[in-house]
């Protein structure tokens, strides 16, 4: 079970994923039709005004996480939240799609996805990890629902530009949720290694590596389906842009249904890797519908309901899968890059939506896409189960110095890294219980003065 530190850090953490994600969203299913009233406007620039976000956080994610894994993270997340606000105000003022793609891009400057993920991972137990991970997952579906909901119909209310005006509004809400995260000091082994070696280290590794080609797909995916959906529900469902959140909202909410079961099981039996290669074949399968029934309102909605109940089982499990799979040392970086790749697929995702507008061929855009997600899958054939750590909660000693304390601590082998919460007076441990065996019992025993159970 969670602890009053862990739920409340989470449920902090997890509002602001939301309401960063939900400003994003909110333009995805209504901006490639809206955003045809600004001057200047073509396909393809509507693509890219979506996509362009994408863009700027790929290239400054790495940056933002690489210093989140030297210094404090709390005060990149206030930046990075004010240049989001920032951005979202530029694009609200703008009246030509260039003015919307420059605030869209500055909106895009503040990288902290990885930073945010990086500090949960801190303040959570290892054993809880799934959870509070697969939580953040879940805020990220929920705000897809609202988004998708809510954005058709304040569009029609307050227009594109009020809609931006909204964005900006969540990125200074999320700011005040930082006061619920308490403050953290992390101690681990190797930590003294130059940025271009600690990056170096995290692009070695193969799983993470297929971890972050699989975020990509999902979000390249995501953003051209629905610079590509608008139009069809209107063209082939006869259903009013203004109406679309009432289609999104029912298949959204069935979709989390599914997910929540699938996270349990992915973790409590560990299933990760099956759950997960699942999930991409249920990607393949909705899109792979469209393909032969886009015209068919009935099936059209099928193959969208089939990719949100897909899409949100992966992004539960891509978010904990990365927390254990990353070095302890340079978890921020590795989450940094698998951000990255996650916006840098929402980059590509725009620019390809935008060009399958131009095709005129429905069928044929959705065999691309289709086509781009069976190549995922079989990329993803190679991923391993992931490795599993548990977490000791330990009070800090009274009489002895922590740094001290933390440095004797981390002499014994099986204890990888150790987070100190100085305000709160605990810290957690965080062991591998492969490495442990009864020298080590003794040694922790004679360190703390009391038998652990591990």
């Amino acid at each position: 079970m969670m602890n009053a530190l862990e739920r409340r850090s989470t449920f902090a953490l997890s509002s602001i994923f939301a309401l960063r994600m939900l400003g994003l969203f909110m333009i995805i299913p209504v901006f490639s039709v809206a955003g045809q009233t600004y001057e200047y406007a073509t396909p393809a620039l509507l693509g890219l005004a979506v996509g362009i976000y994408g863009l700027t956080q790929a290239i400054l994610q790495i940056p933002f996480s690489l210093i989140a894994d030297r210094y404090s993270r709390k005060p990149l997340v206030v930046f990075g939240l004010l240049l989001f606000a920032l951005g979202g105000a530029i694009a609200a003022m703008s009246d030509t799609i260039y003015g919307v793609i420059i605030g869209r891009a500055i909106a895009g400057g503040g990288a902290v996805s990885a930073v945010v993920m990086a500090l949960l991972a801190d303040v959570t137990r290892e054993e809880n990890r799934m959870k509070a991970m697969a939580t953040m997952g879940m805020s990220i579906g929920v705000s897809f629902a609202v988004a998708f909901s809510l954005g058709p119909w304040l569009t029609g209310l307050v227009g594109i530009s009020g809609l931006f005006w909204v964005t900006t509004i969540m990125g200074l809400a999320a700011i005040s949720m930082l006061f619920l995260v308490p403050k953290v000091t992390r101690h681990h082994r190797n930590y003294q290694q130059g940025y271009l070696a600690q990056l170096k280290q995290v692009l070695k590794m193969g799983d993470l590596n297929r971890l972050h080609v699989s975020v990509f797909s999902l979000h390249l995916l995501l953003t051209a389906m629905f610079i590509y959906v608008p139009s069809q529900l209107i063209d082939f469902a006869k259903i009013p842009l203004n109406s679309h959140g009432w289609v999104y909202l029912p298949l959204l909410v069935i979709s989390l249904f599914f997910a929540f079961p699938s996270i349990v099981l992915a973790e409590k039996y560990r299933k990760m890797r099956g759950i997960f290669l699942t999930a991409i074949g249920g990607i393949i399968l909705g899109l792979g519908i469209l393909i032969f029934g886009f015209e068919s309102k009935y099936i059209l909605l099928t193959g969208l309901g089939l990719f949100f109940i897909a899409f949100n089982v992966m992004e539960a499990l891509l978010p904990s899968w990365l927390s254990k799979a990353a070095p302890i040392q340079s978890k921020a970086t590795a989450m940094g890059v698998n951000a990255s790749s996650q916006f840098l697929g929402a980059f590509f995702g725009g620019v390809t939506g935008g060009q399958l507008l131009l095709l005129n061929n429905t069928a044929l855009g959705w065999s691309i896409l289709t086509g781009l997600a069976i190549v995922w899958l079989l990329i993803s054939f190679g991923l391993a189960q992931p490795r599993y750590l548990t977490s000791m909660v330990l009070r800090l000693p009274e009489h002895k110095q922590t740094d001290e304390w933390t440095s004797q601590l981390l002499a014994i082998r099986g204890i990888e890294e150790v987070v100190v919460m100085s305000d709160q007076q605990v810290a957690y441990v965080k062991v591998d219980k492969q490495q442990i065996d009864d020298a080590t019992r003794q040694d922790l025993t004679q360190l703390l003065g009391k038998e652990v159970a591990i």
